[in-house]
């Protein structure tokens, strides 16, 4: 009996856990796959012309925030740009570069970093996080090779992440599945083992998984190569933490020599048409990188130094894509209402409602409308009041704006309840106005 009832209780827990509310899975909306990383802010524009194209919405960019770059006001314009372009931003935390390697996170340092996004009013209501960049590099981790230390850092981190919010989605750093068994890298395999070994659940600690499946050996693989080092690496990886998770490929690309600009715009193509877009489980591509003028990116740059873009942009431009549909926080108030109580019988006089908007989407005339909740469609008779033509400028988050409609009264003369709310993409936002019209 005592064994049952452990049995029961063990169930119980696990019950529990694995119906914790976190980040919504991406694949239950529909999702522009299609995206790129950038460095500089200015590049947001051009971002947004290459991954929303072709009747597509929606894209991704990926990101680096450093621990001395996070200046609030500088990183709320990025987010709101983000916001404006369509575009949905995946976060790559580092720390600081010092004497030729990335300074070594610390865990007391997680807290300030959480502080930091919490203070923002993000794009979408998913944050996605990516925890450090390719630890099986010495010189992302200060010069050492500790898979330990990671692994540790990286489950902290995400437990903290999912006790501030529920919308982060934290994903792992991307690995280097080139790199060898050397003083200075570690074979992805066995640093990944060595991960598990030491925190046998660090990877169920994540909700989605960040790959850099670039086509190796020397960034030249073929395009229809398979498992560990390509396109389709993350498949090999999967396989490695024994978890079929969302997948990101934060970073892919062929390298540019000796005049192979065809050959990279016929293998991204080929890659995004016939291999990424083909598997459900990918929910964001976003090659490196958009913009990147020096060494020792510039191989990799879309832009030319010139300032023109290379055939690659304009090709992956031209490529028929997704309208995405990320899911937004609405949220507002109404600060006041105002129309007037006197009507005469058969005409039409305006309204007036002040807003605010505290959400995360911006509220257009297209989606929100002020409707009558005294009365419901099939109730409607010709002898109630009419409500229409809702008008406003459009309204971002934090800010308030002035939404004008159009009363018309019956032909018939009578006292009416009237009780309007102002609706944005169906949702109510604050509460009802009510009040009374006499129509003479």
């Amino acid at each position: 009996m005592k064994k049952i009832l452990i049995s029961i209780i063990c169930s119980l827990l696990l019950f529990t856990f694995s119906t914790t509310i976190h980040a919504y899975d991406p694949s239950t909306v529909k999702n522009n796959i299609y995206g790129i990383s950038v460095v500089n802010h200015t590049d947001l524009e051009d971002a947004s012309n290459l991954v929303n194209s072709g009747n597509g919405d929606w894209g991704y960019v990926t990101i680096v925030i450093t621990e001395n770059n996070r200046n609030k006001e500088v990183w709320q314009k990025f987010l709101d740009d983000c916001r404006k372009l369509h575009l949905i931003p995946i976060i790559r935390i580092a720390t600081t570069f010092e004497n030729g390697n990335w300074q070594i996170p610390r865990i007391e340092n997680i807290d300030s970093w959480i502080n930091f996004f919490n203070s923002l009013n993000w794009t979408i209501e998913n944050r996605y996080i990516v925890i450090g960049n390719e630890p099986n590099h010495s010189k992302e981790w200060g010069g050492q090779l500790n898979p330990r230390e990671y692994a540790i850092y990286l489950k902290t981190f995400a437990e903290r992440l999912r006790n501030a919010d529920k919308d982060y989605f934290v994903l792992n750093a991307g690995f280097d599945q080139d790199a060898p068994n050397s003083k200075v890298t570690m074979d992805e395999k066995k640093y990944i083992d060595e991960m598990v070994k030491s925190v046998p659940d660090v990877f169920n600690f994540i909700d989605g998984f960040s790959s850099h499946s670039y086509p190796n050996p020397g960034f030249t693989g073929l395009k229809t190569a398979n498992g560990r080092r390509s396109i389709k690496g993350y498949e090999w990886e999967l396989g490695l933490i024994k978890r079929d998770l969302p997948v990101f490929i934060t970073e892919t690309g062929w390298i540019r020599k000796n005049d192979n600009n065809s050959d990279i715009v016929e293998n991204l193509k080929y890659a995004f048409e016939n291999v990424w877009s083909k598997d459900t489980r990918i929910v964001a591509v976003t090659p490196f990188i958009l913009n990147y003028q020096d060494k020792p990116f510039y191989e990799f740059s879309w832009k030319n130094k010139d300032g023109s873009y290379f055939s690659i942009y304009n090709e992956i431009q031209n490529i028929q894509k997704i309208k995405g549909e990320p899911k937004q926080k609405i949220a507002g108030e109404v600060i006041f209402n105002f129309l007037n109580p006197l009507m005469l019988r058969n005409s039409e006089q305006k309204g007036f409602t002040l807003v605010k908007n505290t959400g995360q989407a911006i509220w257009t005339q297209s989606d929100s409308n002020i409707i009558s909740e005294s009365q419901d469609e099939k109730n409607a008779s010709e002898f109630d009041i009419k409500v229409s033509n809702t008008k406003f400028n459009d309204i971002l988050p934090f800010s308030t704006g002035l939404v004008t409609y159009t009363l018309k009264s019956p032909e018939i003369g009578n006292f009416f309840d009237v009780k309007l709310g102002f609706y944005v993409r169906g949702e109510r936002i604050g509460d009802s106005f009510n009040g009374k019209i006499i129509s003479f």
